[in-house]
Protein backbone atom coordinates (compact mmCIF):
# COMPACT_ATOMS: atom_id res chain seq x y z
CA UNK A 1 0.00 0.00 0.00
CA UNK A 2 1.11 3.42 -1.25
CA UNK A 3 0.98 6.47 1.67
CA UNK A 4 3.03 9.24 0.26
CA UNK A 5 4.83 11.03 3.32
CA UNK A 6 4.07 14.91 2.00
CA UNK A 7 0.40 14.33 2.13
CA UNK A 8 -2.03 14.85 4.77
CA UNK A 9 -4.67 12.26 5.35
CA UNK A 10 -8.26 12.72 7.19
CA UNK A 11 -10.21 9.50 8.99
CA UNK A 12 -12.38 9.80 6.10
CA UNK A 13 -9.54 8.32 3.81
CA UNK A 14 -9.34 11.35 1.69
CA UNK A 15 -5.80 12.71 1.53
CA UNK A 16 -4.54 16.67 0.72
CA UNK A 17 -1.56 18.01 -1.02
CA UNK A 18 -1.17 21.77 -0.15
CA UNK A 19 0.62 23.79 -2.90
CA UNK A 20 0.01 27.51 -2.61
CA UNK A 21 -3.19 27.65 -0.74
CA UNK A 22 -4.33 25.38 -3.66
CA UNK A 23 -5.13 21.47 -1.93
CA UNK A 24 -5.12 19.01 -4.45
CA UNK A 25 -7.78 15.98 -3.02
CA UNK A 26 -8.11 12.51 -3.83
CA UNK A 27 -9.15 9.33 -1.74
CA UNK A 28 -5.96 7.21 -0.33
CA UNK A 29 -4.94 3.82 -1.82
CA UNK A 30 -6.32 2.35 1.19
CA UNK A 31 -9.79 3.66 0.42
CA UNK A 32 -9.41 2.50 -3.13
CA UNK A 33 -8.22 -1.21 -2.23
CA UNK A 34 -11.70 -1.55 0.20
CA UNK A 35 -14.18 0.18 -2.69
CA UNK A 36 -12.64 -2.31 -5.57
CA UNK A 37 -13.21 -1.32 -9.01
CA UNK A 38 -14.67 2.45 -9.24
CA UNK A 39 -16.93 3.07 -12.13
CA UNK A 40 -18.21 6.49 -11.53
CA UNK A 41 -17.25 9.95 -9.85
CA UNK A 42 -19.73 12.51 -9.01
CA UNK A 43 -18.04 15.68 -8.89
CA UNK A 44 -19.11 18.74 -7.11
CA UNK A 45 -19.44 22.05 -8.98
CA UNK A 46 -16.89 24.65 -9.94
CA UNK A 47 -17.32 27.49 -7.68
CA UNK A 48 -19.29 25.44 -5.14
CA UNK A 49 -17.86 26.43 -1.64
CA UNK A 50 -17.61 23.97 1.17
CA UNK A 51 -16.80 24.03 4.64
CA UNK A 52 -14.38 21.12 6.59
CA UNK A 53 -16.46 17.71 6.60
CA UNK A 54 -19.05 18.38 3.65
CA UNK A 55 -19.78 15.76 1.23
CA UNK A 56 -18.21 16.70 -1.87
CA UNK A 57 -19.35 14.06 -4.16
CA UNK A 58 -19.94 10.35 -4.03
CA UNK A 59 -17.20 7.57 -5.44
CA UNK A 60 -19.42 4.51 -7.20
CA UNK A 61 -17.70 1.33 -7.03
CA UNK A 62 -18.90 -1.99 -8.51
CA UNK A 63 -20.46 -2.67 -4.82
CA UNK A 64 -21.03 0.04 -2.98
CA UNK A 65 -21.56 3.56 -3.11
CA UNK A 66 -19.65 6.36 -0.88
CA UNK A 67 -18.98 10.06 0.38
CA UNK A 68 -15.85 11.85 -0.54
CA UNK A 69 -15.52 14.68 2.45
CA UNK A 70 -14.26 18.01 2.30
CA UNK A 71 -10.84 17.66 4.23
CA UNK A 72 -10.74 21.75 4.08
CA UNK A 73 -13.09 24.18 4.43
CA UNK A 74 -12.85 26.06 0.61
CA UNK A 75 -13.58 26.77 -2.88
CA UNK A 76 -13.95 24.26 -5.94
CA UNK A 77 -11.53 25.06 -8.49
CA UNK A 78 -10.84 22.39 -10.48
CA UNK A 79 -11.83 18.86 -10.92
CA UNK A 80 -10.28 15.93 -12.95
CA UNK A 81 -12.00 15.46 -16.02
CA UNK A 82 -9.87 12.56 -16.86
CA UNK A 83 -11.62 10.19 -14.33
CA UNK A 84 -15.33 11.08 -16.10
CA UNK A 85 -14.35 8.72 -19.02
CA UNK A 86 -11.60 6.79 -16.44
CA UNK A 87 -12.74 6.40 -13.12
CA UNK A 88 -10.77 3.42 -12.87
CA UNK A 89 -7.37 5.78 -12.73
CA UNK A 90 -8.11 6.21 -9.20
CA UNK A 91 -7.41 2.65 -8.61
CA UNK A 92 -4.44 2.53 -10.80
CA UNK A 93 -2.75 5.52 -8.89
CA UNK A 94 -4.52 7.62 -6.54
CA UNK A 95 -2.18 9.65 -5.83
CA UNK A 96 -0.79 11.13 -9.07
CA UNK A 97 -3.48 10.49 -12.20
CA UNK A 98 -6.21 9.45 -9.64
CA UNK A 99 -6.73 13.04 -8.02
CA UNK A 100 -10.41 14.04 -7.71
CA UNK A 101 -10.50 17.38 -7.17
CA UNK A 102 -8.63 20.88 -6.27
CA UNK A 103 -9.62 23.79 -3.98
CA UNK A 104 -8.41 27.16 -2.56
CA UNK A 105 -8.36 27.45 0.87
CA UNK A 106 -8.04 30.50 3.09
CA UNK A 107 -7.83 28.27 6.81
CA UNK A 108 -4.41 27.15 6.25
CA UNK A 109 -4.69 25.81 10.28
CA UNK A 110 -7.27 23.44 9.28
CA UNK A 111 -4.48 21.05 8.10
CA UNK A 112 -3.09 21.30 12.09
CA UNK A 113 -5.79 18.59 12.65
CA UNK A 114 -5.43 16.50 9.62
CA UNK A 115 -3.01 12.71 10.26
CA UNK A 116 0.28 12.57 9.17
CA UNK A 117 1.27 9.50 7.12
CA UNK A 118 2.37 7.56 10.28
CA UNK A 119 -0.81 8.96 12.10
CA UNK A 120 -2.78 7.67 9.04
CA UNK A 121 -1.46 4.34 9.00
CA UNK A 122 -1.32 3.69 12.88
CA UNK A 123 -5.50 4.42 12.01
CA UNK A 124 -5.27 2.02 9.44
CA UNK A 125 -4.10 -1.10 10.90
Amino acid sequence: MKLPKDLKYTKDHEWIRLENKIATIGITDFAQSELGDIVYIEFPKLGDNYLIGESLGTIEAVKTVVDIYSPITGIILEINEQLEPKPELINTDPYVYGWIIKMETKKLSELDDLLTANEYKKFIN
